[in-house]
């Protein structure tokens, strides 16, 4: 499952875990990848500096988000070195849950999916879809960002329309959350009806 940033995968990834589904969190991966005096941290800290880093030794996410969000170049260096640590760990944890849960639905929560170029490990890819405007609205919302820091940001993905053309299954998440949860729930029974 993916989506873009803001468009509602979490609301989305919760529900399909009441249901039963196994759930990986691509985002959480990578923040525990990234505390304090880990491999990644020890590689981000020395690339961009101990100015990202709260007086904890936490890395402030906010900075380094302003630093790659608005250089491209920075995005990439960011990227080279987090992603393969983050596919590497996703790999594992699918194979420990295979062995734990043969028969089991698992989905993989990833927003960076097709850029990860992941979806190649899914039988499945479910899209979370919202129009654009919603998506900088919610954005803007939920991180406190002016609408300049919300665009730059969804910008810094690949389009979230592109994705639904790519994807197996659409969930549009711009209307209320009953409807789109219901309309998970639906896609997700089917998918039980198959295995």
């Amino acid at each position: 499952m993916t989506g873009g940033i803001s468009s509602g995968k979490s609301t989305v990834a919760r529900l399909l875990e009441e249901l039963g589904a196994a759930v990986i969190d691509g985002d959480e991966i990578a923040h525990r990848l990234m505390e304090p005096h880990q491999p990644t941290w020890e590689d981000i800290v020395a690339y961009f500096g101990p100015e990202i880093l709260n007086p904890d030794m936490t890395i402030d996410r906010i900075k380094l988000g302003s630093i790659v969000f608005d250089d491209p170049h920075q995005m990439q260096v960011l990227n080279r070195i987090s992603r393969s640590r983050i596919i590497e760990k996703i790999k594992a944890e699918m194979q420990q849950i295979e062995q734990e849960q043969p028969q089991g639905i698992l989905v993989l929560n990833i927003p960076l999916l097709y850029e990860a170029h992941m979806d190649k490990f899914c039988d499945q890819v479910w899209v979370v879809w919202v129009s654009r405007e919603t998506q900088i609205q919610r954005l803007m919302e939920r991180n406190w960002l002016s609408r300049e820091e919300a665009v730059q940001r969804i910008d810094s993905q690949m389009d979230l329309d592109e994705k639904a053309r790519r994807a197996d299954v659409v969930i549009d998440n711009s209307g209320s959350i009953e409807t789109t949860l219901a309309l998970a729930n639906k896609y997700y029974q089917a998918v039980l009806n198959e295995v």
